[in-house]
């Protein structure tokens, strides 16, 4: 298979599936063979599922050869992070005590996707317990940023399915978003991640970090790809997580190409720009020539929310509700392995312990507030434009020289990301530009809660009037 194929999104694979020029076990096979070739070195995967993906592959050749062919996800390959309960295999959430937790079933979106007739090569890294914007494993591994030749940031937590997607190990993956672990590797690693509302998509057999915050999410190398999978994805489980119970499916693919003429577009002037990369601050402002061209309206809001939520008390307050619910679930791997967890991990969770219960009642009450507020803000807004990340990756060998380093990064890492998680936001990165040293920049289109269609609409416009999409990382450094 050449090599341009393992850079061809979804619909461009599901075409040649659907025409039989390309079989689903053909895809799977390139796919393996391009996994054995580079993963050695990439370090996305923690389990391949080899006998899984050749039978869900030779089922989706015989159905598409009998003629019932179920659409353009049948047959295509993805990856998933090793949060997700997959039937026989570890759920080890990046932690090597965890080798033996064996899932009985699949998760409820694992189950959504076999159903699509989608094929499973593996499980992906990702950071510890999945609580950290790095993207650094010191138990497991951490993933290799694919666009440097040295060690760079991949992004976390969702790294090894980043690192996957970009180097064409696979068209698309599953990633979790709690305070923008899809967000940050999708855009340290130059392709599209969606980070859904929560109450959108099912948890249900998805390792948690936090249960108020946690959210399902695609990264995939084109926004389109990332609305195909989400539209499988989405849906009612009132029975595995009740957060779902209210919100019924809502069609996005009809909005995709609508175009953003009309629309307004914002600029969300309030603490993300704050000690950014200058080359960061170019990219992200430069969309907005842009989307001027595309008719839409473009101007800037101040989003005092966003402030609000960024640093100070409503800051520390978000990183202790995220570590306490953290300890709840984790309490039994912190009160028992403690010195054998990732450092880093381990000491910032047990922090959850030391906030009281009134303490955690009130950032419920400051969050309803703020996300009110919020919604307020954007008054005829129909989508808001920031910087992903405020800095690109750097070299893990610079963010590990000491916890102080590390701490200081993730943090950064996170600011952005976690203001649309606090304040319940959906969004959509997409790549933008690339920095000096040749790391990608990404752009977030945030929309209200349950407008995927909205953030996926915008993003998806510029994206195709774009070129950045379609950069690849040199991967000849590989020997």
């Amino acid at each position: 298979m050449a090599d341009g194929l393992h850079f061809e999104s979804i619909y461009d694979l599901a075409a040649r599936i659907e025409r039989r020029d390309l079989s689903p076990v053909e895809l799977m096979e390139a796919c393996y063979a391009r996994i054995d070739a580079l993963d050695p070195a990439l370090h996305a995967f923690i389990q391949l599922t080899r006998e899984r993906a050749l039978a869900e592959a030779r089922a989706a050749e015989l159905t598409i050869a009998a003629g019932n062919y179920r659409g353009p996800l049948h047959g295509i390959p993805y990856v998933a992070k090793d949060l997700y309960d997959v039937a026989g295999q570890a759920t080890r959430a990046g932690c090597r005590l965890l080798a033996d937790n064996v899932a009985s079933a699949d998760a409820h979106v694992i189950a959504r996707l076999r159903d699509a007739g989608m094929v499973l090569l593996g499980k992906t890294h990702t950071v510890q317990f999945a609580f950290g914007g790095v993207g650094i494993n010191h138990d497991e591994g951490t993933p290799h940023n694919p666009w440097s030749s040295v060690p760079f940031a991949p992004g976390g937590s969702s790294s090894g399915t980043a690192v996957a997607v970009s180097s064409g190990l696979a068209p698309v993956g599953l990633g979790t978003d709690t305070g923008g672990s899809v967000r940050i590797p999708a855009s340290l690693c130059g392709i599209a991640g969606l980070k859904t509302t929560v109450g959108r998509v099912s948890r249900s057999g998805v390792y948690p970090l936090s249960g108020t915050l946690d959210s399902v999410g695609p990264l995939a190398r084109t926004v389109a790809d990332c609305a195909l999978v989400y539209g499988a994805l989405q849906g009612a489980d009132p029975s595995g997580d009740a957060s779902t119970a209210t919100q019924a499916p809502h069609d996005v693919l009809s909005h995709l190409e609508k175009g953003v003429e009309g629309l307004r577009l914002a600029f969300a002037e309030t603490a993300f720009w704050d000690d950014a990369d200058e080359a960061v601050i170019g990219a992200v402002r430069a969309t907005g020539g842009v989307f001027e061209q595309l008719g839409a309206h473009v101007t800037s809001v101040p989003f005092a929310q966003a402030g609000q939520v960024a640093g100070g008390e409503q800051e520390r307050h978000r990183a202790l509700f995220v570590a306490a619910e953290a300890c709840a679930f984790n309490r039994r791997m912190l009160d028992e392995h403690f010195d054998a967890l990732d450092p880093p991990v381990a000491n910032r969770m047990i922090n959850g312990r030391t906030m009281t219960g009134p303490e955690y009642y009130q950032t419920q009450l400051d969050w309803a507030r703020l996300r009110e507020g919020a919604l307020t803000a954007f008054g005829d807004i129909d989508a808001l434009i920031v910087p992903t990340c405020p800095i690109t990756a750097r070299s893990i060998q610079a963010i590990d020289e000491t916890p102080e380093t590390y701490a200081a990064h993730n943090a950064k890492y996170l600011r952005n990301t976690a203001i649309g998680n606090m304040l319940n936001l959906c969004g959509v990165s997409v790549p933008c530009g690339f920095d000096g040293a040749g790391m990608p920049i990404g752009m977030t289109i945030y929309a209200r809660p349950f407008q995927e269609e909205v953030a996926l609409r915008v993003a998806h416009a510029y994206e195709r009037a774009s070129e950045w999409h379609t950069h690849r990382p040199d991967l000849s450094w590989i020997g």
